[in-house]
C-alpha cells in the first residue's frame, strides 16, 4: 500500500494529529478563559466540541507514537473504519460548533452591537477562539479525508 500524508502510524499522521490537538486545545483554553462565554449556548457547545476533539486527537497521537516506536502497521480494515467514523463524527460536531459560534459573533458585532454596549464580554477573545476552532477543524477535515481514502483503497 502506498503511504499517504497523514496515515496512521506515520510521522505525518502524528504531525497532523498534534496540530489538530494543539489547535483544539488553544480554542478550548481561549474560550474558557474569556469572560461571559456562557452568554451564548453556542460558545458552551464550542467548548464541548473542542474538548472532544482534544481527547480524540490526543488519543490518536498517542497511538501514532506507539505505532512509530514499535514499527506497527495500522492499516487494517476494522481500525480504519473506526477512525473514519470517529473523524467524521468529531469533524461534524467541530464544524457545527465553530459555525454556530461564528454566527453568534456576527450577531453580537454586526447586528446588535452587543460587543460595544456590554464591555464585560470578551468579543475579541471569542473571535480568536473561533478562529482556532476553524483551524482545528481544517486539520480534522484533512485527517478525515485521508482516513476515508485509505479505507477505500483497502
Amino acid at each position: 500500500m502506498k503511504s499517504v500524508f497523514g496515515s496512521p502510524g506515520k510521522p505525518s499522521g502524528l504531525l497532523l494529529r498534534t496540530c489538530q490537538c494543539l489547535s483544539a486545545s488553544a480554542s478550548l483554553v481561549v474560550m474558557a478563559s474569556a469572560s461571559g462565554f456562557s452568554s451564548a449556548t453556542s460558545f458552551c457547545f464550542l467548548i464541548a466540541a473542542m474538548g472532544l476533539e482534544v481527547f480524540w486527537s490526543f488519543g490518536l497521537a498517542c497511538l501514532d507514537i506507539h505505532a512509530l516506536m514499535l514499527k506497527k502497521d495500522l492499516h487494517n480494515h476494522i481500525f480504519l473504519s473506526l477512525l473514519v467514523v470517529g473523524d467524521w463524527v468529531t469533524g461534524i460536531l467541530s464544524l457545527a460548533a465553530a459555525c454556530s459560534s461564528a454566527g453568534v459573533m456576527v450577531a453580537f458585532i454586526k447586528d446588535t452591537d452587543i460587543c460595544r454596549s456590554q464591555t464585560a464580554l470578551s468579543c475579541n477573545t471569542f473571535q480568536i477562539s473561533i478562529a482556532f476552532a476553524f483551524v482545528a477543524w481544517f486539520f480534522l477535515a484533512v485527517s478525515s479525508y485521508v482516513m476515508f481514502w485509505l479505507l477505500a483503497t483497502i
